[in-house]
């Protein structure tokens, strides 16, 4: 019944647009026949939203093997099971999220609606800021400017003003228009915090390196190293970076264990949210919250990059009780 209810509910008239792009792509890639219609079964029997089937490469897998693959219907059982959704606006409402998670955040800010004496106090010695909308998602509305601008006051009074994060010369490195975050998944079960997995964000051709933004995401092994190529949304496999031209596999973040212990006591703050993607940077200072989500997303490494071609149910059913 789940499966079905998921199947009407995500299969809109515009899912339609959606379901003949990505069968498109899939056909450029495998020449294989019925694509659509394996993207609607997998639908219903998987829950695996179109971009799933895609990004998951689920034209290439078997029934056994695309079981063990966390889709979004999957990923929004678990959230729905373990995520109290009246502490959401802790997470989902950035000036709240600021006062809640202040001792982690390192670095100044400026709640929206202050006055412009506390404005002008704020942005006294810093030539750039970031603003961002306080209920914005996937990095939508957020911008970096300059302080000297006519009116600003006046034209983000209403927004959350933030200090720019300066990140690690080294994260720098690998794309420097943007702070290249860190996304750690925890389970806190009550007594113990899972570490579930840990990606890396990288931003290109953009200020944010959210995915949804242009941005791409590869994965971290348990001592913050990369382990495969990075991709985007269009499905585009980087090896190294295009624009910093920067080595992506092997690439190890640095002050990986500093993350590691913040996280863990970040994720035992709201208990009532026991499953979370925390987006981290890594600043001169050292790692910084930038945000927690209550709906974590799904990522997984491609099928292509893993010789078991098993994805990370498994591993979330030993954690979990799903």
């Amino acid at each position: 019944m789940k499966k079905l209810s998921y199947f009407i509910k995500n299969f809109k008239f515009s899912s339609f647009k959606t379901l003949f792009y990505i069968a498109s792509k899939v056909k450029k890639k495998t020449k294989k026949h019925f694509i659509k219609l394996d993207m609607i079964y997998c639908l219903l029997k998987y829950q695996a939203a179109f971009y799933d089937y895609l990004e998951f490469e689920f034209y290439n897998l078997n029934s056994k093997q695309r079981n063990t693959y966390l889709t979004n219907g999957k990923n929004n059982e678990i959230i729905k099971k373990y995520n109290d959704k009246r502490y959401f606006h802790i997470l989902d409402n950035k000036d709240e999220f600021n006062e809640h998670f202040k001792e982690f955040l390192n670095r100044d800010y400026l709640k929206p609606n202050s006055s412009l004496d506390e404005f002008n106090k704020f942005i006294k010695d810093k030539d750039m800021i970031i603003i961002k909308p306080v209920d914005g998602l996937g990095g939508k509305g957020i911008k970096k400017i300059k302080t000297d601008i006519p009116d600003l006051y006046e034209k983000y009074k209403e927004y959350l003003m933030e200090e720019v994060i300066e990140q690690h010369p080294k994260m720098a490195k690998l794309y420097d228009e943007s702070v290249n975050s860190i996304r750690v998944f925890t389970f806190y079960d009550g007594n113990e915090v899972y570490l579930l997995q840990a990606i890396l964000k990288i931003g290109n051709n953009g200020i944010v390196d959210n995915f949804s933004s242009g941005g791409m995401y590869t994965f971290l092994d348990y001592k913050g190293m990369v382990i495969v190529p990075a991709i985007d949304q269009e499905d585009n496999i980087y090896k190294v970076h295009p624009i910093s031209k920067e080595m992506i596999i092997g690439f190890e973040v640095p002050m990986y264990d500093e993350l590691v212990k913040m996280v863990t006591k970040i994720a035992k703050k709201i208990p009532q949210i026991k499953y979370i993607g925390w987006d981290v940077a890594i600043s001169k200072k050292g790692p910084v919250i930038i945000e927690g989500n209550s709906y974590p997303g799904v990522f997984q490494i491609k099928p292509s990059f893993d010789t078991t071609k098993t994805g990370l149910l498994p591993k979330y059913k030993n954690i979990m009780k799903i």
